[in-house]
């Protein structure tokens, strides 16, 4: 538990909230005092965060949306803003993840995963827009990855998609500069995740969604040089919902259109 209590007046939309760095993100911001709408496909990973929210339940409200999808995007928003009285935090991190040789992935496989990870921002994003005008210290923090700047292996569709979110986070963040609205991502590596254990619904898991035949040697080069605790390959979530709980906050009030690599030195 944190003794700061950034988000005490603050209203905050975080999409893939019921499993990994989504819903740590979200146990980090109710414990910051902040009134949290987790928004996630899986009822289930929902119904998980509650369960884990304790005892700041009372602030806590889900809602089963669809990031993909415009009409559930625009219908879910509109219910979060509704249920908050409004926006000033919006967290972006749904997102899935599909591992393939590049000459293998088929076209609807690499559409989806620019549909779920970039077009759902961008849909997500825009439909938050309005409420986060009159928000207070308005702050959107987006999902990219140390895979948008690093190569990482059998994961095309992943960083094309992630190379998108954080240009796009650019983007809007002068767009919106004298709106006061603050645009920023974050680049997680080596984090245990729903996209990782395999636990968030659609989500493929590294290890196991690698081809037969993967040359894990390649790996070599995105393992964190800070030692992990237990003695695994991947932090534990709250690594990242930290970074994101001070970009969301007014803490970071001078600080927009730039992204935070988290990933315990892969790539120093």
């Amino acid at each position: 538990m944190t003794s700061l209590q950034r988000y005490s007046d603050r209203r905050v939309l975080i999409t893939g909230g019921g499993s990994g760095i989504g819903q740590a993100t979200v146990l980090r911001i109710l414990d910051e005092g902040g009134r949290v709408v987790a928004a996630d496909i899986s009822e289930s990973g929902l119904k998980d965060t509650v369960a884990k929210a304790d005892p700041h339940g009372d602030r806590l409200s889900t809602l089963v949306m669809d990031v993909g999808d415009e009409q559930s995007v625009r219908s879910g928003v509109a219910q979060a803003v509704a249920a908050l009285g409004g926006l000033d935090t919006l967290v972006n991190v749904a997102g899935i993840l599909r591992s393939a040789h590049f000459v293998d992935i088929t076209l609807a496989d690499f559409e989806q995963v620019l549909r779920i990870n970039l077009v759902g921002t961008f849909l997500v994003t825009r439909e938050a827009i309005p409420a986060l005008r009159t928000g207070n210290d308005p702050a959107v923090v987006n999902f990219s990855s140390t895979s948008a700047a690093f190569a990482h292996p059998y994961m095309a569709a992943y960083a094309a998609s992630k190379g998108g979110v954080q240009a796009m986070t650019h983007a809007l963040a002068l767009e919106f500069a004298k709106e006061r609205i603050r645009f920023n991502s974050v680049q997680p590596g080596s984090i245990s995740s729903g996209m990782t254990d395999g636990t968030g619904e659609s989500k493929q898991s590294i290890g196991p969604g690698l081809p037969e035949d993967a040359d894990y040697s390649l790996f070599g080069k995105i393992t964190a040089v800070l030692p992990v605790e237990g003695g695994g390959i991947f932090a534990k979530p709250d690594a990242v919902a930290a970074v994101v709980a001070m970009l969301g906050s007014t803490d970071a009030y001078f600080v927009t259109g730039t992204e935070v690599r988290v990933d315990g030195g892969t790539h120093m």
